[in-house]
């Protein structure tokens, strides 16, 4: 019997052998993200958008007392499993969310889903659990790795531009990034550079970049590298003739912040904006702002919806945790209001959605922030899903 044969036959058994079930007395989420070192701004976002949400929510879920057990993986995949195994056995957690990188969720996912434990990535969206892996139980509320990268592409094409060299790190998501953005870009790849996954000196890197002269640097480096990167690239004066651009990872709020001016004038991609015009956004970024006294990035924009689905598969549920089925058709529902506007899930639980242009520019207080310029894609679907066979 094949691996989606087997899933498929659980389900089926779990479903017809599992007693009548009752309301569950509280909602156990574990919480495992990068809360330390040079990516923990990541982290730390998308903890505070999903604390942000059950604020919002009265500390609850679907009307039921919310524990949420927080830990940092620090940025190990190691330690990132360890503690994981410790939600699922010691504390029983109903729920597994919050992880930043796609190989420490890689690293995570067989124990959890083999659990029958819902994984609701509020980030990370690798190409294989979007296609051949992809699991009644994992969802994604934020987006499939290549997707950004895709919608910068394209720009990039559109905007002429006819060389073009990226740096990535060398690990899951910086590939499918690349992927992406060669999927949609039509002008020339003149090189790809994988660097070190952490990396902070890219003194190397420039050199490259100096003598082979692109159009334009498209980069995929969150937190600290991305940092690192732009002030050196900039420092060493190279943005006097090649144009960078990147996906949204790598150019909100967190980076904005630590670097400042050099960031002025770049464009990038992405589903969320902290000037989009619905209710649920408006709410958001003004409580986030209140609240935390920093705008909100994407990261803390996943994190709160990461916290809204999970509230409104309990709440249809009637608090009815143990009928997997019925939590899983639920949150394939996704019937929350998200700060996207609209959201709905693929048949491989990743979103389809629109996805932005933002250019980094001063705001009318004088804030270096992303101001939403326009939509590159409309109802963007992943490349993987066609690959997906997810059992009913």
């Amino acid at each position: 019997m094949n691996k989606k044969k087997t899933i498929a036959a659980l389900l089926a058994a779990a479903t017809l052998a599992a007693p009548a079930a009752f309301a569950a007395d509280a909602v156990k989420v574990g919480f495992v993200s990068t809360l330390s070192g040079p990516a923990a701004g990541l982290g730390v976002d998308i903890r505070d958008g999903f604390q942000l949400a059950l604020k919002h929510l009265g500390g609850k879920l679907g009307n039921l007392p919310a524990e949420v057990i927080v830990a940092d993986d620090q940025q190990n995949p190691n330690t990132a499993k360890q503690v994981t195994e410790r939600l699922l056995k010691k504390d029983k957690v109903d729920f597994m969310t919050g992880i930043v990188f796609s190989n420490i969720l890689l690293t995570v996912a067989k124990p959890v889903l083999d659990s029958r434990t819902f994984l609701i990535s509020a980030n990370a969206g690798p190409s294989q659990l979007a296609g051949e892996d992809c699991n009644p139980y994992f969802f994604n509320v934020a987006w499939q790795n290549d997707n950004v990268a895709e919608a910068i592409g394209k720009w990039a094409s559109d905007e002429g531009m006819k060389t073009v060299i990226s740096v990535a790190p060398n690990y899951p998501g910086g590939k499918d990034a690349v992927s992406g953005f060669k999927r949609f870009y039509k002008g020339k790849m003149a090189d790809e550079m994988y660097t070190k996954l952490g990396q902070l000196d890219y003194a190397a890197e420039l050199a490259q970049l100096r003598a082979a002269k692109p159009d334009a640097v498209y980069f995929f480096l969150p937190g600290g590298m991305g940092i690192n990167f732009v002030k050196q690239f900039v420092a060493a004066g190279l943005s006097k003739d090649i144009r960078l651009i990147t996906s949204g990872f790598s150019a909100d709020e967190d980076v904005i912040g630590a670097v400042g001016e050099p960031m002025l004038g770049l464009f990038n991609s992405s589903h969320w904006a902290h000037d989009m015009d619905n209710a649920a956004n408006r709410k958001f970024v003004a409580d986030f702002e209140k609240e935390y006294k920093r705008l909100p990035s994407l990261y803390a924009s996943q994190g709160y919806d990461a916290a809204m689905l999970m509230d409104a598969a309990v709440r249809q549920v009637k608090g009815k945790l143990d009928d997997k089925a019925a939590v899983r058709k639920a949150l394939e529902a996704a019937q929350f209001a998200s700060v996207r506007g609209k959201f709905k899930f693929n048949v491989n639980h990743y979103p389809v959605q629109d996805y932005y242009l933002r250019l980094v520019r001063k705001d009318e207080k004088g804030r270096i922030t992303n101001k939403l310029m326009g939509t590159i894609f409309t109802n963007h679907a992943d490349a993987y899903v066609g690959q997906c066979k997810m059992p009913k």
